[in-house]
């Protein structure tokens, strides 16, 4: 029967159904369209490799530039300040170390861990000591000031290392300082050690206002190297799930080039960070940048023992849901558009 001789209440009762199956089937296409006006970047000062990358060859902007949007990258002193901007929606994705973002993750907070931002193998954290310090070893530190941003990956290797010779985190009195003002605090000896990242604490090495006492890359354990995170914001997320393959897409492109052109990779991250490029080549040695964001399930066992460490020691509140929190989908549906791409 043609629509214009249904009675008038089936004519009403037809509407609304075509509008329930329409917010059906609509939906996915709606958040397929559906574009943001910014994406919003958070990484930890100077900022991680692709981050650099990114923020260096404009990347970003050539794949989102046709749609429109503006790219923002911002730098945090530390993981923890970036992963509460992530969690509150203030920025929408984050390149930041596996401690802050275990524990946002432990918070239940609305965000998914949807890739890898590195894996280094050289755990790259550095403990240093005035060139005239007496300190010899690791053990030396007790009762002694030591500097480091509290709740960083360099903390846990730092506690580690401490463990490793007897020697508790407690036993040394912790100063919750940044490198810009624990360099010259070393300088004047209102600290004794610094444990920093290799580079910030290599210049300070190579300009002779420090000695290297422990360094994680060569004297600390291979199971010490957990992987550093891409995370985004849940809401986000679910609003714009194609925006988040794209960024994969381009993630991953990136990750290729730095391994297939080692030395302009280099000079890239020498120039963006100011870091010496010998430090930057012990960090990434052999030309290997251990940058490819795909979550294996070794890098899902590597979390899951630096959140028992976490837990542990009093780093860590609340309890890692592995099933919610990890989202592979996004780069499954990025690693084929970059094979399909090729």
């Amino acid at each position: 029967m043609p629509i214009a001789t249904l009675p008038r209440r089936a004519i009403l009762r037809l509407a609304a159904l075509s509008l329930v199956l329409g917010a059906f089937s609509g939906a996915p296409a709606l958040a397929q369209d559906a574009k943001p006006e910014v994406i919003r970047i958070g990484s930890t000062a100077p900022g991680h490799l692709k981050f650099i990358l990114f923020r260096n060859q404009k990347l970003l902007e050539k794949e989102f530039e046709r749609d429109g949007i503006r790219i923002e990258l911002t730098t945090f002193d530390g993981g923890s300040a970036a992963s509460v901007a992530l969690g509150s929606g203030a920025i929408d994705f984050t390149y930041i170390g596996n401690n802050p973002s275990l524990r946002l993750g432990a918070s239940g907070a609305d965000v998914k861990a949807i890739g890898l931002s590195s894996w280094i193998p050289s755990n790259e954290t550095l403990v240093v000591v005035r060139p005239d310090s007496p300190v010899r070893s690791l053990a030396e530190l007790k009762g002694k000031r030591v500097a480091y941003l509290s709740g960083t990956v360099r903390h846990s290797t730092f506690a580690k290392a401490l463990g490793d010779v007897g020697v508790s985190i407690n036993d040394v009195e912790s100063l919750n300082i940044g490198i810009e003002n624990s360099g010259p605090a070393l300088a004047r000896g209102d600290v004794d050690a610094i444990v920093e990242s290799t580079g910030p604490a290599q210049k300070l090495v190579d300009a002779g206002a420090a000695r290297v006492l422990f360094d994680a890359a060569t004297a600390g354990k291979p199971e010490w190297a957990v992987p550093y995170l891409i995370s985004v914001n849940g809401d986000f997320a679910r609003t714009y799930p194609r925006i988040v393959e794209r960024l994969l897409k381009v993630d991953i492109e990136t990750a290729r080039w730095a391994d297939a052109h080692p030395d302009e990779t280099v000079a890239i991250f020498v120039k963006e960070t100011g870091n010496s490029e010998s430090a930057v080549r012990s960090t990434y040695a052999q030309g290997k940048f251990y940058q490819n964001p795909e979550i294996t399930p070794q890098a899902i066992e590597a979390l899951k023992g630096e959140e028992r460490f976490m837990a542990e020691t009093g780093l860590l509140k609340g309890k890692v849901d592995y099933d919610t929190w990890i989202d592979r989908s996004f780069y499954q549906a990025a690693a084929a558009q970059v094979t399909a791409s090729n």
